[in-house]
């Protein structure tokens, strides 16, 4: 029961199999009940006839009793002394019965099929409304059946009471139960084989396209070829969604990989740039030890640390780090963050600052802060602002510096990673284009967005806490 389409194919026999036997057991047991009932109203017909026939005075040796083939009756008066047999009738429910009046005797009837006795008195030459119905056996020329009997009382016209028992064979009911069930248990094997083969051939079709997306997955999984996808079928239904998810997936995953490439990369070719300007140094510095530019070397040491420190980081929150939950005031950070910067080229001053508490990192809020404040640096002529506001249930934190502003065209790009606007100024002269990229991916991991309101203006906007 490994495939998809034997577990379906089974389940739908199984649950075609229990409908059928329910629905057949309820057929059977209507149809039994139906000719049992009709049997019944046979046999009643038959005895009224002779009741009747006692009610208007006829003499018990001139009645005129059906054949006993048909309709087995027997009459009996009061005490179970047996006044008429009907032809070829010898015994009924195994006791013997004569074959003229007198030759025997019946149990007579103690109640009907309720349990209850009838009481009422019958007047001469009437025929009781009430009939007694019970299964039974009779002995007809020694062929012995199951009969559904009839039991009516009369009073003859002296003011004798009778009563007369007659039967209806249930052969008939035997025999078309018996066929039907029959044929039902012919019928039942074949269709559940129907059933098994239909639902296994749709099965099949329905699946078809899944199996062609597994090949497919297996074959990118064996390639490592991302930018392949799988076969997207026609039909709307789950199956379709589930193929266009796939790919949906494919082409996130495909970024995501190439993404991770260019990074490795760029990290890579930032990396170069330091390491090679170091051992440069020390290898002058080995040679010639009166030439080692001792603060050049321990300037690419600092921009290699912080450069390993920024990648670090970036590793971190693409991992999935999640922030703490600790109480941090913007208000607060900005004025211990000013109070660092005394020497800067360009000063920091501080505008309206309304304490605004948010829920997060203090190391990596403060990361952002100083990212900010380092690119507003870099392209500030004469001034840079920083103020903290609130605006419903949001912490506001603005940076303006006076420079040239970023380009509209620019503002989303330079938050990508190793994005320089500049590509020709030194890269002694900026940072290697991940401390807005840090910036936004930190803010974002914190409930909040990092976005250039207009050309020289960062907004940071964090949930309150």
């Amino acid at each position: 029961m490994g495939s998809v389409r034997a577990r379906a194919a089974a389940g739908a026999t199984v649950v075609v199999a229990l409908a059928l036997i329910a629905a057949g057991t309820a057929v059977l047991l209507v149809l039994r009940d139906n000719l049992q009932n009709q049997a019944g109203l046979e046999a009643e017909v038959a005895a009224r006839e002779v009741a009747a026939q006692i009610a208007t005075g006829t003499a018990y040796d001139k009645l005129d009793l059906p054949d006993g083939d048909e309709h087995p009756v027997v009459v009996a008066a009061d005490g179970g002394r047996v006044r008429a047999v009907g032809e070829d009738v010898r015994a009924v429910d195994g006791k013997r019965v004569g074959a003229a009046q007198g030759a025997g005797s019946v149990a007579p009837p103690a109640e009907d099929e309720d349990g209850e006795g009838d009481d009422r008195a019958l007047k001469p030459g009437e025929v009781d409304d009430d009939v007694e119905h019970r299964d039974g056996t009779a002995d007809v020329d020694g062929t012995v059946a199951d009969y559904r009997f009839a039991v009516v009382e009369a009073k003859d016209t002296r003011g004798e009471q009778a009563t007369v028992r007659a039967g209806a064979a249930l052969a008939p009911e035997q025999d078309a139960v018996g066929s039907v069930r029959d044929a039902m248990l012919l019928g039942l094997p074949l269709l559940l084989v129907v059933v098994a083969g239909v639902t296994w051939l749709v099965t099949r079709r329905a699946l078809r396209p899944v199996e062609g997306i597994r090949r497919e997955m297996a074959a990118i999984t064996a390639s490592t070829d991302l930018s392949r996808r799988v076969p997207v079928p026609s039909s709307k239904d789950e199956i379709g969604r589930l193929a266009r998810t796939t790919n949906e997936t494919l082409a996130a995953l495909e970024s995501a990989v190439e993404r991770q490439r260019r990074f490795v990369a760029d990290a890579s070719h930032e990396l170069r740039s330091p390491i090679a300007s170091l051992r440069t140094q020390l290898e002058v510095g080995v040679a010639h030890p009166e030439l080692l530019d001792v603060p050049g070397a321990v300037e690419d040491t600092v921009r290699l640390q912080r450069l390993a420190a920024d990648l670090l980081l970036l590793a971190r929150l693409d991992a999935g780090e999640r922030p703490g939950g600790a109480r941090v005031d913007l208000a607060a950070l900005v004025r211990e963050e000013s109070s660092q910067r005394v020497a800067d080229r360009v000063p920091v001053r501080t505008g309206e600052l309304v304490s605004a508490e948010v829920a997060g990192s203090r190391g990596q809020l403060g990361r952002v802060l100083g990212n900010l404040l380092d690119n507003a640096q870099r392209h500030a002529v004469a001034s840079v602002r920083v103020a903290v506001v609130r605006e419903g249930e949001w912490a506001v934190l603005r940076v303006e510096d006076d420079g040239p502003g970023v380009p509209e065209s620019d503002r989303e790009r330079i938050f990508e990673r190793f994005v320089r606007l500049d590509d020709a100024r030194a890269r002694d002269d900026g940072g290697a284009g991940l401390g807005l990229a840090i910036a936004r991916d930190v803010a974002v991991r914190h409930g909040g967005s990092l976005a250039v309101r207009t050309g020289s203006v960062f907004e940071l906007r964090l949930p309150v806490a």
